[in-house]
């Protein structure tokens, strides 16, 4: 039997965060029958974003990749509050933008941050779609921001 995903949190050395409380009108996490949708989540730790600016510029692609992965752990802990983590069947979708300087293409490997961690907390139910997208601009002047849908059992 394969652990659940709060044992492979424990086993990689992981806790989830707390739920990073909403910087405007809306909910960490919304249920909508089998599925959890989650907010963007930034890379807010302690109520501190990691880093600021456009990845390619002031942020390199391999910080801009870890703070992917503080998303990632930041959206499991609103999933968590919301449902359980271990009620996720199924990471379904990962949405992850990416503030980029003029001339960075390399969104998807900074969203393998968040893709990563997935696949080592949940094994095949970890494997998702997913879309890579070079903004602009995001909130808070963040590097990165990821948003995910997980089917959830019950």
């Amino acid at each position: 039997m394969s652990p659940t995903a709060s044992a492979r949190l424990k086993e990689l050395g992981l806790a989830l965060p707390p739920v990073v409380p909403p910087v405007a009108a809306y909910v960490p996490a919304l249920r909508a029958g089998d599925f959890v949708y989650t907010s963007g989540q930034l890379p807010l730790v302690a109520g501190e974003l990691q880093a600021a600016g456009k990845v390619g510029a002031e942020v390199t692609p391999e910080q801009a990749q870890g703070m992917a992965r503080i998303c990632g752990l930041n959206a499991l802990a609103a999933i968590d509050a919301l449902v359980g983590i271990d009620a996720v069947e199924q990471v379904v979708k990962v949405v992850g933008f990416v503030a980029s300087a003029s001339g960075f293409n390399g969104q998807p490997q900074v969203i393998n941050g968040a893709s990563e961690l997935f696949g080592e907390v949940f094994g095949d139910a970890g494997k998702h779609a997913r879309s890579a997208v070079g903004v602009a601009e995001l909130p808070l002047n963040a590097a990165v921001e990821v948003e995910v849908i997980v089917r959830v059992s019950g």
